[in-house]
C-alpha cells in the first residue's frame, strides 16, 4: 500500500541531527508502524532495529496505549501543572516509584530526557543549598557522554560535535575519561579492565575540593556514543567516592531505563543505587513525549521541608509536566510491562540477541562490538579517501543502505547501534542481524 506524503515540498521542515540537504534529495520517510516494523511512504516494510529511538520497548502502535491516549484526550486534554494537578500524574508517579531502586520514591515529570537532566541538575543544587552547602556548584560529567541537548546537559556531556558550536557552556564542569578500552574489545557485558577509571572522580575532588562538587552524572551504559558498557567495579567505585565526599550520584537512564538492561533500570542490573535517576523514552513507549526524575526520599524531604507551609519549594517546572495524555500513555505502558513481565522477557532474550550480534565480528569492517542486555554497538573501520580516514562516512553509508535493505538502525559516526524492542522474537533478531550483515559486508 502506497501512503501519500501529503506534500510536494520538504523544505519547510528543519530536521534535527540530520544532514538536511542530503536527506531532502533522497528522503527516508517512515509513514506507518506496527509491532516490530515500519512502512515507508512507498509502502515498503522495514524492521525496526532500534525500537524507534530507544523509545518503543513494546513495539509500535500498541492498541492499549493508543486507546488510553485517545480516551484521555476526550476527558481532559490539558491541565495546568503549576498549583494544580490531574489525578493521572499521581497514579503514574506511584507506578514509576514501584520499580525504581529502593528509596527513590518521589518523581518529577518533564517533557523528555533533556529536560530531565536539567531538572536533576537544579534539584542537586537546591538540595545542597537547603543543607547549607550552596558553594557546591560544580558538576562532573564524562567524555563521550550524552545528556541531552539543553545547555546543562551539553555542558556535562562529552560528545564533541554536540558541544563545539555552542560556546563554552556552563562554567565549573569537569569531565572524567570515557570507559572504552582496547583490552575489552569484542567482550560482551562488562569488561574486566577499567575499574580504575573511576579514580578520575577522586582526582577531580582533589583538584577542586569535595565541598565544591554538587553531583556526578553518568549513563550506566553510555548509549548514544556507541554503547560503552561500564567495566566491572567501575560504577561501584563511583558510588564509594560520591559517598565519601557528599556528592550526589546521578544515573541518566533515558536509554537504559524500563527494561533495556534486563531489569527496570540499569541501576538494578549493575547493583548500584544512585541518588537521582533521569528517564524518558520508554516511559510512555514513545507514544507521547514525557520524561521524569526520580529522587531519594531524603532529597525530596529536605527541599520541600525547607520553606514555610504554603511556600513553593522548587521554582522549576514545564508547561507540559505531567500532561494528561502523556500520563495516560505512561500508565498504559507501565501496566503492560507489569502484566506481560516485559523486563523478565528482555532478560531472557538478551543472551540470544548478543550471540547474534557478536557473530558479526568475522566481518572485515568490524573493529569492535560491545553489548549488554538488548543494547549493542558495532564499530566499523572508517572509510578511506585519498589514503586518509574519513570518519563517519562509512556509518552514514551503512545507515542509508540499511534503509534500502529494509532495516532501520541508529548510527553515531562509524558505530551502528542496535536496540530492538523488548518484545522482539528470535525471528526478528535474525532478520535484523542478517540484514545488517549484508549491508556491512557490502560497505
Amino acid at each position: 500500500m502506497n501512503i501519500p506524503a501529503h506534500t510536494n515540498s520538504l523544505e519547510a521542515y528543519w530536521l534535527p541531527f540530520t544532514a538536511n540537504r542530503h536527506f531532502k534529495k533522497a528522503p527516508r520517510l517512515l509513514a506507518r508502524a506496527e509491532g516490530m516494523y515500519y512502512w515507508n511512504h512507498r509502502g515498503e516494510q522495514l524492521i525496526d532495529g532500534c525500537a524507534g529511538l530507544f523509545t518503543s520497548a513494546l513495539g509500535h502502535c500498541r492498541p492499549e496505549i493508543a486507546a488510553a491516549v485517545a480516551d484521555q484526550l476526550g476527558i481532559l486534554d490539558f491541565s495546568p501543572p503549576f498549583q494544580f494537578a490531574n489525578p493521572l500524574a499521581f497514579e503514574l508517579a506511584a507506578m514509576v516509584a514501584e520499580i525504581t531502586p529502593e528509596g527513590l520514591n518521589h518523581v518529577f515529570f518533564t517533557g523528555g530526557g533533556s529536560e530531565s537532566v536539567e531538572t536533576a541538575m537544579k534539584i542537586a543544587l537546591a538540595w545542597h543549598r537547603v543543607r547549607g552547602q550552596s558553594q557546591r556548584q560544580r558538576f562532573v560529567g564524562r567524555e563521550r557522554a550524552y545528556h541531552g541537548v539543553n545547555f546543562g546537559g551539553v555542558s556535562i556531556g562529552g560528545m564533541v560535535k554536540n558541544r563545539e558550536s555552542y560556546g563554552i557552556g556552563l562554567p565549573g564542569v569537569a569531565h572524567m575519561r570515557h570507559t572504552w578500552l582496547d583490552e575489552n574489545r569484542f567482550l560482551p557485558g562488562q569488561g574486566p579492565a577499567g575499574a580504575e577509571l573511576a579514580e578520575d572522580l577522586q582526582r577531580i575532588v582533589d583538584l577542586h575540593g569535595a565541598d565544591q562538587i554538587a553531583a556526578c552524572f553518568v549513563e550506566p551504559i553510555a548509549g548514544s556514543t556507541g554503547v560503552l558498557v561500564p567495566p566491572q567495579g567501575y560504577l561501584q567505585r563511583l558510588r564509594e567516592i560520591c559517598d565519601a565526599h557528599g556528592i550526589l550520584l546521578v544515573f541518566d537512564e533515558v536509554i537504559c531505563g524500563f527494561g533495556r538492561t534486563g531489569a527496570a533500570f540499569g541501576a538494578q542490573s549493575f547493583g548500584v543505587t544512585p541518588d537521582i535517576i533521569t528517564m524518558a523514552k520508554a516511559l510512555t513507549n514513545g507514544a507521547v513525549p514525557m520524561g521524569a526524575v526520580a529522587v531519594k526520599d531524603e532529597i525530596y524531604d529536605a527541599v520541600t521541608g525547607a520553606v514555610p507551609e504554603g511556600g513553593i519549594e522548587l521554582f522549576h517546572g514545564y508547561t507540559y509536566s505531567a500532561h494528561p495524555a502523556a500520563c495516560a500513555a505512561g500508565i498504559a505502558t507501565q501496566r503492560i510491562y507489569r502484566e506481560e513481565r516485559t523486563f523478565e522477557g528482555a532478560a531472557a532474550l538478551a543472551p540470544r540477541f548478543l550471540d547474534r550480534v557478536f557473530a558479526l565480528r568475522d566481518l572485515d569492517a568490524v573493529t569492535d562490538i560491545r553489548g549488554y542486555g538488548l543494547l549493542a554497538g558495532i564499530d566499523l573501520a572508517p572509510a578511506q579517501e585519498a589514503g586518509r580516514p574519513k570518519p563517519g562516512a562509512r556509518g552514514y553509508a551503512v545507515l542509508q543502505a540499511a534503509y534500502e535493505a529494509g532495516l532501520v538502525v541508529r548510527v553515531t559516526m562509524d558505530t551502528v547501534i542496535l536496540a530492538p524492542a523488548l518484545v522482539a522474537e528470535d525471528a526478528h533478531l535474525d532478520e535484523i542481524v542478517d540484514k545488517l550483515r549484508r549491508v556491512i559486508a557490502a560497505s
